[in-house]
């Protein structure tokens, strides 16, 4: 099978979502690192692998993908006999709940945690000034998602069942970047949350994800 190429940065959640799921299917890719402080992401070559112009983009012989949601279903799929089974295949019934959970991360936890991971983590590093008004309506409809999140994880160790899976994996970055933030209350106030989050960045694909922002 061809190689695959993922063009990224690793300060990118987006790039970062997909590299977790690479290290937890433990499988050999290549890391172009995307410069896009350069505008290298804004370049012609880089416009043929993403016409949008954002990081990450994904390479395998002729297959070229972009939104990292769907290049970490693509590996999880194409390699369910590697690393970690982040996918349920038993039934039509489990990977419906299994959709649903992901769904739930896409549509109603990335946009508020987004928004806040952009206030209180980005806008701090870059000396642009924090929107207080935007974290406190922001902070109000995370915590309704994480309420949501509270009782699901009071009955179930993980989002999607009782096993790590391409849910919780899609968190990852967003989450990280809210613990070291004032947004870390909004988790540690949840029990339930608390020990989730605690028990999926312990882990060492992400571990490894981490690394690469040091190189």
């Amino acid at each position: 099978m061809a190689a695959m190429k993922v063009h990224g940065n690793p300060l990118s959640t987006s790039t970062q979502r997909v590299l977790a799921c690479l290290y937890e299917k433990d499988v050999e890719f290549q890391f172009v690192n995307v410069d896009m402080g350069a505008g290298q992401h804004k370049s012609e070559t880089f416009l043929s692998l993403n016409p949008f112009g954002q990081v990450p983009a994904f390479e395998q012989g002729d297959l070229k993908l972009f939104e990292s949601r769907a290049i970490t279903q693509y590996i999880s799929q194409e390699y369910t006999d590697k690393g970690t089974q982040l996918l349920l295949p038993d039934s039509n019934k489990t990977m419906a709940v299994l959709q649903l959970w992901k769904e739930v991360e896409a549509h109603h936890f990335d946009s508020p945690s987004t928004k806040l991971v952009f206030e209180l983590h980005y806008k701090p590093i870059f000396g642009m000034a924090t929107d207080t008004e935007v974290v406190e309506e922001n902070e109000g409809a995370l915590a309704k998602v994480l309420d949501v999140y509270e009782a699901r994880l009071a009955e179930s160790k993980y989002l999607a069942c009782d096993n790590f899976t391409l849910v919780d994996l899609h968190h990852l970055p967003n989450v990280h970047y809210l613990m070291g933030s004032s947004a870390k209350k909004l988790f540690d106030s949840r029990p339930h949350v608390s020990a989730w989050v605690a028990d999926i960045t312990a882990r060492s694909a992400w571990s490894k994800v981490l690394e690469m922002q040091k190189l």
